[in-house]
């Protein structure tokens, strides 16, 4: 168990609490548990990065997995009716990118059963898309806090909503891709 995956199975406990803390109105901790897990999830990917050692197939399962858990549970939570934040998340956005990740996950097994093990590395695009999507919630729970201009909340919004649809695109013509060349 290295500390990239400690680090990872740790974001994976937050997630739960991090849902508690939204759940019962406690939106300054809610925010510095999110925070804490973004900075855990740097933390990961550069300890396995910089240490050939800490690099595992585990941890290359588990991050993506933590990640997802994580904005998923973020994108349902926030998007529900709540008196302690001044915004959500609507609900459109949240379908698309709950949506889009389970798509993902369920191409990936589909590529794993017919192609075989396959890395599937993250694209600039993705990690773009990631950023938005990471900066919607943190408005959201910002909002809670001090006030975060509607207008610019609806531009991150759109720009989530777009480089969502984008980079689920990109990953589907990749994975065809990935079938195709396996056919005989």
């Amino acid at each position: 168990m290295t500390y990239a995956n400690q680090l990872t199975i740790l974001r994976m406990i937050m997630v739960p609490l991090f849902l508690v803390l939204v759940a019962y109105g406690y939106p300054v901790a809610a925010l510095a548990v999110f925070v804490f897990a973004g900075v855990s999830d740097v933390a990961d990917g550069y300890i396995a990065r910089r240490w050939a050692s800490q690099r595992t197939e585990l941890g290359e399962v588990l991050d993506p997995i933590a990640d997802k858990l994580l904005l998923i549970s973020s994108f349902l939570a926030l998007s529900l009716q709540s008196e302690v934040f001044d915004l959500r998340i609507p609900l459109w956005l949240a379908a698309v990118v709950i949506g889009r990740d389970l798509l993902l996950v369920i191409a990936g097994v589909i590529i794993r059963v017919t192609v075989g093990k396959r890395r599937f590395l993250p694209t600039w695009l993705g990690k773009r898309t990631t950023f938005f999507q990471l900066l919607t919630v943190f408005l959201v729970l910002l909002s809670s806090i001090m006030p975060v201009p509607e207008l610019f909340f609806r531009i991150v919004c759109y720009l989530t909503l777009a480089l969502t649809v984008i980079s689920g695109l990109d990953y589907s013509i990749r994975g065809v891709g990935m079938i195709r060349r396996q056919e005989p």
